[in-house]
Protein backbone atom coordinates (compact mmCIF):
# COMPACT_ATOMS: atom_id res chain seq x y z
CA UNK A 1 0.00 0.00 0.00
CA UNK A 2 1.92 2.84 -1.36
CA UNK A 3 1.58 6.18 -2.74
CA UNK A 4 3.87 8.59 -4.26
CA UNK A 5 3.60 12.35 -5.39
CA UNK A 6 6.07 14.45 -7.21
CA UNK A 7 6.36 17.97 -6.81
CA UNK A 8 8.17 20.30 -9.56
CA UNK A 9 11.38 22.24 -9.43
CA UNK A 10 9.20 25.06 -8.28
CA UNK A 11 6.74 23.37 -5.75
CA UNK A 12 4.04 22.83 -8.01
CA UNK A 13 2.02 19.10 -8.15
CA UNK A 14 3.77 17.59 -11.15
CA UNK A 15 2.39 14.06 -10.88
CA UNK A 16 1.19 11.31 -9.03
CA UNK A 17 1.16 7.19 -8.54
CA UNK A 18 0.55 4.40 -6.21
CA UNK A 19 1.03 0.61 -6.32
CA UNK A 20 -1.52 -0.86 -8.38
CA UNK A 21 -1.22 -4.53 -8.31
CA UNK A 22 1.25 -7.05 -7.03
CA UNK A 23 4.09 -7.37 -9.46
CA UNK A 24 3.23 -4.33 -11.49
CA UNK A 25 5.14 -0.35 -11.23
CA UNK A 26 6.12 0.84 -7.64
CA UNK A 27 4.27 4.01 -6.67
CA UNK A 28 7.35 5.51 -7.65
CA UNK A 29 8.16 4.83 -10.81
CA UNK A 30 4.22 5.51 -11.90
CA UNK A 31 4.53 8.98 -10.65
CA UNK A 32 7.52 9.69 -11.91
CA UNK A 33 6.17 8.58 -15.24
CA UNK A 34 2.94 11.08 -14.80
CA UNK A 35 5.56 13.88 -13.51
CA UNK A 36 7.55 13.19 -17.04
CA UNK A 37 10.24 16.47 -17.68
CA UNK A 38 8.84 18.26 -14.57
CA UNK A 39 10.24 15.75 -12.19
CA UNK A 40 14.06 17.35 -12.83
CA UNK A 41 15.11 19.41 -10.29
CA UNK A 42 11.89 18.47 -7.98
CA UNK A 43 10.78 16.40 -4.87
CA UNK A 44 9.33 12.93 -4.78
CA UNK A 45 6.79 11.91 -1.77
CA UNK A 46 6.82 8.36 -0.59
CA UNK A 47 5.10 6.67 1.81
CA UNK A 48 7.42 3.80 2.15
CA UNK A 49 11.36 3.98 1.44
CA UNK A 50 11.95 3.72 -2.73
CA UNK A 51 13.41 -0.32 -3.54
CA UNK A 52 16.71 -1.12 -4.19
CA UNK A 53 17.34 -4.27 -5.46
CA UNK A 54 15.58 -6.44 -8.23
CA UNK A 55 12.32 -7.86 -7.57
CA UNK A 56 8.99 -8.18 -9.76
CA UNK A 57 10.59 -4.73 -10.85
CA UNK A 58 13.39 -3.12 -11.37
CA UNK A 59 14.93 -1.07 -8.23
CA UNK A 60 12.87 2.14 -8.07
CA UNK A 61 16.13 3.93 -6.42
CA UNK A 62 17.35 3.84 -10.72
CA UNK A 63 14.24 5.36 -11.88
CA UNK A 64 14.37 8.76 -9.23
CA UNK A 65 18.29 8.95 -10.33
CA UNK A 66 16.99 8.96 -13.50
CA UNK A 67 14.08 11.35 -13.18
CA UNK A 68 16.74 14.05 -12.20
CA UNK A 69 14.93 14.24 -8.28
CA UNK A 70 16.66 16.25 -6.07
CA UNK A 71 14.69 15.72 -2.81
CA UNK A 72 12.84 12.61 -1.66
CA UNK A 73 10.49 12.92 1.75
CA UNK A 74 9.72 8.93 2.80
CA UNK A 75 6.96 8.49 5.45
CA UNK A 76 8.96 5.05 6.27
CA UNK A 77 11.75 2.90 6.13
CA UNK A 78 11.01 -0.22 4.29
CA UNK A 79 11.64 -3.35 6.85
CA UNK A 80 11.98 -5.70 3.74
CA UNK A 81 15.65 -7.23 4.54
CA UNK A 82 17.23 -6.37 0.91
CA UNK A 83 16.04 -2.92 1.24
CA UNK A 84 16.09 -1.57 5.18
CA UNK A 85 17.33 1.51 4.58
CA UNK A 86 19.74 0.61 1.91
CA UNK A 87 17.29 2.88 -0.64
CA UNK A 88 17.52 6.08 1.31
CA UNK A 89 21.55 5.32 1.40
CA UNK A 90 22.26 5.01 -2.31
CA UNK A 91 19.96 8.31 -2.83
CA UNK A 92 22.16 10.03 -0.05
CA UNK A 93 25.07 9.30 -1.74
CA UNK A 94 23.77 10.55 -4.90
CA UNK A 95 23.90 13.71 -3.29
CA UNK A 96 19.39 13.94 -2.92
CA UNK A 97 18.78 14.99 0.01
CA UNK A 98 16.48 12.57 2.07
CA UNK A 99 14.03 13.53 4.69
CA UNK A 100 12.42 10.94 7.03
CA UNK A 101 9.50 10.69 9.20
CA UNK A 102 6.69 12.57 8.14
CA UNK A 103 3.73 10.78 7.83
CA UNK A 104 5.31 7.74 9.51
CA UNK A 105 2.14 6.87 11.81
CA UNK A 106 0.17 7.33 8.75
CA UNK A 107 2.08 4.88 6.58
CA UNK A 108 2.50 2.74 9.74
CA UNK A 109 -1.18 1.86 10.20
CA UNK A 110 -1.71 1.75 6.18
CA UNK A 111 0.87 -1.04 6.32
CA UNK A 112 0.36 -2.70 8.75
CA UNK A 113 -0.66 -6.06 7.58
CA UNK A 114 3.19 -6.18 5.46
CA UNK A 115 4.97 -5.07 8.69
CA UNK A 116 3.55 -7.85 11.07
CA UNK A 117 4.48 -10.44 8.26
CA UNK A 118 8.32 -8.49 8.18
CA UNK A 119 7.68 -8.77 12.06
CA UNK A 120 6.21 -12.31 12.71
CA UNK A 121 6.28 -13.80 9.61
CA UNK A 122 2.20 -14.22 9.83
CA UNK A 123 0.32 -12.51 7.68
CA UNK A 124 -2.75 -10.03 9.01
CA UNK A 125 -5.63 -12.08 9.93
CA UNK A 126 -9.23 -10.48 9.26
CA UNK A 127 -12.42 -11.73 10.93
CA UNK A 128 -15.45 -11.32 8.81
CA UNK A 129 -18.79 -12.11 9.82
CA UNK A 130 -22.47 -10.76 9.23
CA UNK A 131 -24.70 -10.75 12.27
CA UNK A 132 -28.41 -9.00 13.15
CA UNK A 133 -29.16 -6.74 16.08
CA UNK A 134 -29.13 -9.16 18.72
CA UNK A 135 -25.63 -10.81 17.97
CA UNK A 136 -26.85 -13.66 15.94
CA UNK A 137 -25.36 -15.04 12.55
CA UNK A 138 -28.29 -17.71 11.72
CA UNK A 139 -31.59 -18.86 13.43
CA UNK A 140 -32.09 -21.99 15.15
CA UNK A 141 -32.53 -23.99 11.68
CA UNK A 142 -29.50 -22.44 10.55
CA UNK A 143 -30.67 -20.21 8.12
CA UNK A 144 -28.19 -16.98 7.82
CA UNK A 145 -29.91 -16.14 3.78
CA UNK A 146 -29.43 -12.72 4.61
CA UNK A 147 -28.82 -11.17 7.23
CA UNK A 148 -26.99 -8.16 5.17
CA UNK A 149 -28.45 -6.64 2.60
CA UNK A 150 -26.92 -6.37 -0.82
CA UNK A 151 -24.36 -3.55 -0.62
CA UNK A 152 -23.08 -5.09 2.28
CA UNK A 153 -22.37 -8.64 0.64
CA UNK A 154 -21.00 -6.55 -2.19
CA UNK A 155 -18.56 -4.80 0.37
CA UNK A 156 -17.30 -8.06 1.22
CA UNK A 157 -16.51 -9.19 -2.27
CA UNK A 158 -14.61 -6.13 -2.78
CA UNK A 159 -12.87 -7.10 0.76
CA UNK A 160 -12.12 -10.93 -0.80
CA UNK A 161 -10.33 -9.45 -3.66
CA UNK A 162 -7.94 -7.39 -2.21
CA UNK A 163 -7.02 -10.45 0.17
CA UNK A 164 -4.58 -12.91 -0.45
CA UNK A 165 -6.29 -15.94 0.75
CA UNK A 166 -10.24 -17.02 2.13
CA UNK A 167 -10.25 -19.50 5.17
CA UNK A 168 -13.03 -21.08 6.30
CA UNK A 169 -13.93 -24.27 8.32
CA UNK A 170 -15.34 -27.62 7.07
CA UNK A 171 -18.88 -26.82 8.89
CA UNK A 172 -19.04 -23.39 6.89
CA UNK A 173 -18.59 -25.79 3.84
CA UNK A 174 -20.88 -28.34 4.58
CA UNK A 175 -23.30 -25.80 5.38
CA UNK A 176 -23.30 -23.20 3.39
CA UNK A 177 -21.75 -24.52 0.39
CA UNK A 178 -19.72 -21.50 -0.47
CA UNK A 179 -17.60 -20.58 -3.70
CA UNK A 180 -15.32 -18.54 -1.74
CA UNK A 181 -14.42 -16.23 -4.69
CA UNK A 182 -14.71 -12.74 -5.65
CA UNK A 183 -17.47 -11.58 -7.54
CA UNK A 184 -16.41 -9.36 -9.75
CA UNK A 185 -12.81 -10.68 -9.83
CA UNK A 186 -10.42 -7.93 -8.00
CA UNK A 187 -6.63 -6.78 -8.05
CA UNK A 188 -5.81 -10.53 -6.16
CA UNK A 189 -6.67 -14.06 -6.64
CA UNK A 190 -7.33 -14.96 -3.04
CA UNK A 191 -6.67 -18.93 -2.17
CA UNK A 192 -9.34 -20.83 -0.89
CA UNK A 193 -8.72 -22.69 2.49
CA UNK A 194 -10.50 -24.97 4.26
CA UNK A 195 -9.94 -26.08 7.88
CA UNK A 196 -10.75 -29.90 8.75
CA UNK A 197 -8.60 -31.84 11.10
CA UNK A 198 -10.62 -35.02 10.67
CA UNK A 199 -10.73 -34.33 6.78
CA UNK A 200 -14.73 -35.29 6.87
CA UNK A 201 -14.70 -33.53 4.09
CA UNK A 202 -16.91 -34.49 1.27
CA UNK A 203 -15.70 -34.13 -2.42
CA UNK A 204 -19.16 -31.95 -3.88
CA UNK A 205 -20.30 -28.66 -4.24
CA UNK A 206 -19.50 -25.14 -5.08
CA UNK A 207 -16.08 -25.65 -4.06
CA UNK A 208 -15.27 -28.51 -6.05
CA UNK A 209 -17.36 -26.83 -9.19
CA UNK A 210 -15.05 -24.00 -9.49
CA UNK A 211 -12.15 -26.28 -8.59
CA UNK A 212 -10.15 -24.71 -11.79
CA UNK A 213 -10.87 -20.83 -11.10
CA UNK A 214 -9.18 -20.10 -7.38
CA UNK A 215 -6.94 -22.56 -5.98
CA UNK A 216 -7.42 -24.34 -2.80
CA UNK A 217 -5.54 -25.71 0.19
CA UNK A 218 -6.77 -27.73 2.94
CA UNK A 219 -5.41 -27.86 5.89
CA UNK A 220 -5.87 -30.92 7.67
CA UNK A 221 -4.18 -33.56 10.53
CA UNK A 222 -1.83 -36.53 9.21
CA UNK A 223 -4.82 -38.58 9.95
CA UNK A 224 -7.16 -36.10 7.91
CA UNK A 225 -5.47 -36.32 5.16
CA UNK A 226 -5.70 -39.99 4.24
CA UNK A 227 -9.45 -38.94 3.61
CA UNK A 228 -8.94 -35.95 1.39
CA UNK A 229 -7.41 -38.18 -1.83
CA UNK A 230 -10.59 -36.84 -4.26
CA UNK A 231 -9.58 -33.71 -3.48
CA UNK A 232 -5.92 -34.16 -3.87
CA UNK A 233 -6.46 -35.98 -7.32
CA UNK A 234 -8.64 -32.81 -8.45
CA UNK A 235 -5.99 -30.41 -7.89
CA UNK A 236 -6.17 -28.92 -4.06
CA UNK A 237 -3.24 -28.90 -2.25
CA UNK A 238 -3.41 -30.83 1.06
CA UNK A 239 -1.24 -30.28 3.65
CA UNK A 240 -1.08 -31.66 7.45
CA UNK A 241 -0.40 -29.72 10.61
CA UNK A 242 0.01 -30.61 14.21
CA UNK A 243 -3.06 -31.33 16.44
CA UNK A 244 -4.06 -30.63 19.79
CA UNK A 245 -7.80 -31.92 20.91
CA UNK A 246 -8.37 -32.77 17.41
CA UNK A 247 -8.05 -29.31 16.47
CA UNK A 248 -4.88 -28.11 14.09
CA UNK A 249 -2.20 -25.97 15.19
CA UNK A 250 -3.48 -22.32 13.58
CA UNK A 251 0.06 -20.62 14.24
CA UNK A 252 1.58 -23.74 12.08
CA UNK A 253 -0.95 -22.84 9.09
CA UNK A 254 -0.67 -19.11 9.56
CA UNK A 255 3.58 -19.68 9.62
CA UNK A 256 2.81 -21.41 6.11
CA UNK A 257 0.54 -18.58 4.88
CA UNK A 258 3.56 -16.17 5.55
CA UNK A 259 5.94 -18.51 3.89
CA UNK A 260 3.62 -17.71 0.63
CA UNK A 261 4.49 -14.04 1.45
CA UNK A 262 0.43 -13.98 1.89
CA UNK A 263 -0.12 -10.19 3.05
CA UNK A 264 -4.04 -9.98 4.36
CA UNK A 265 -5.72 -13.52 5.07
CA UNK A 266 -9.88 -13.08 5.19
CA UNK A 267 -11.11 -15.36 8.03
CA UNK A 268 -15.19 -15.85 7.28
CA UNK A 269 -15.88 -18.64 9.60
CA UNK A 270 -17.39 -20.67 11.13
CA UNK A 271 -18.06 -20.00 15.15
CA UNK A 272 -15.46 -22.66 15.94
CA UNK A 273 -12.76 -21.51 13.94
CA UNK A 274 -13.07 -17.75 14.63
CA UNK A 275 -13.51 -18.82 18.30
CA UNK A 276 -9.69 -21.03 18.30
CA UNK A 277 -8.27 -17.58 16.48
CA UNK A 278 -10.06 -15.12 19.62
CA UNK A 279 -8.93 -17.70 22.27
CA UNK A 280 -4.99 -17.68 20.94
CA UNK A 281 -4.94 -13.52 20.26
CA UNK A 282 -4.87 -14.24 16.70
CA UNK A 283 -7.62 -11.52 15.36
CA UNK A 284 -5.87 -8.75 14.06
CA UNK A 285 -9.23 -6.90 12.53
CA UNK A 286 -13.05 -7.75 12.28
CA UNK A 287 -15.36 -6.60 9.58
CA UNK A 288 -18.63 -6.90 11.02
CA UNK A 289 -21.97 -6.55 9.48
CA UNK A 290 -24.94 -5.50 11.22
CA UNK A 291 -28.46 -6.32 9.39
CA UNK A 292 -31.43 -4.50 11.25
CA UNK A 293 -33.01 -7.57 11.86
CA UNK A 294 -33.86 -9.46 15.23
CA UNK A 295 -33.56 -13.57 15.53
CA UNK A 296 -33.97 -13.94 19.04
CA UNK A 297 -33.98 -17.62 20.40
CA UNK A 298 -31.67 -19.48 23.01
CA UNK A 299 -30.44 -22.29 20.10
CA UNK A 300 -29.80 -19.47 17.28
CA UNK A 301 -26.46 -18.82 16.53
CA UNK A 302 -23.18 -16.71 17.38
CA UNK A 303 -20.20 -15.38 15.33
CA UNK A 304 -17.27 -16.39 17.61
CA UNK A 305 -17.25 -19.81 20.02
CA UNK A 306 -14.12 -21.02 22.06
CA UNK A 307 -13.67 -20.82 25.39
CA UNK A 308 -14.51 -16.90 25.43
CA UNK A 309 -13.49 -14.82 28.44
CA UNK A 310 -14.11 -15.22 32.38
CA UNK A 311 -14.41 -11.47 32.98
CA UNK A 312 -15.15 -8.14 30.86
CA UNK A 313 -11.68 -7.13 32.22
CA UNK A 314 -10.45 -9.74 29.91
CA UNK A 315 -12.18 -8.45 27.09
CA UNK A 316 -9.95 -7.53 23.84
CA UNK A 317 -10.59 -4.07 23.31
CA UNK A 318 -9.66 -2.24 19.51
CA UNK A 319 -7.01 0.33 19.03
CA UNK A 320 -9.51 1.80 16.68
CA UNK A 321 -12.61 1.42 15.42
CA UNK A 322 -14.53 3.16 12.51
CA UNK A 323 -18.70 2.89 11.51
CA UNK A 324 -20.01 2.98 8.12
CA UNK A 325 -23.86 2.65 6.99
CA UNK A 326 -24.92 0.58 3.78
CA UNK A 327 -28.38 1.33 3.81
CA UNK A 328 -29.74 -0.78 6.97
CA UNK A 329 -26.48 -2.65 7.52
CA UNK A 330 -23.72 -0.79 9.85
CA UNK A 331 -20.22 -2.28 8.71
CA UNK A 332 -17.99 -2.21 12.05
CA UNK A 333 -14.30 -2.09 11.56
CA UNK A 334 -11.93 -2.48 14.58
CA UNK A 335 -8.09 -3.04 14.74
CA UNK A 336 -6.83 -5.33 17.81
CA UNK A 337 -3.08 -5.12 16.40
CA UNK A 338 -1.13 -1.80 15.88
CA UNK A 339 1.50 -1.33 13.90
Amino acid sequence: MVGAVVLDAAGAFAGEGSHRRFGGPHAEVNALAAAGERAAGGTLYVTLEPCCHVGKTPPCTNAVLAAGIRRVVVAMIDPFPKVAGGGLAILRRAGIAVELGGGEAEAQALNAPYLKLMQTGMPWIIGKWAMTLDGRTATRTGDSRWISNEAARASVHELRGRVDAIVVGAGTVRYDDPTLTARPPGPRTPMRVIVTASGNLPFSGKLCETIGEAPILLATTAQGASRLASWRNAGAEVIAFPESNDVIHLPALLAQLGRRRFTNVLVEGGAGLLGSLHDEGLLDETWVYVGAKLIGGADSLSPIGGRGVGSMREAREPHSTTMHALGDTMLIRSRFTSP
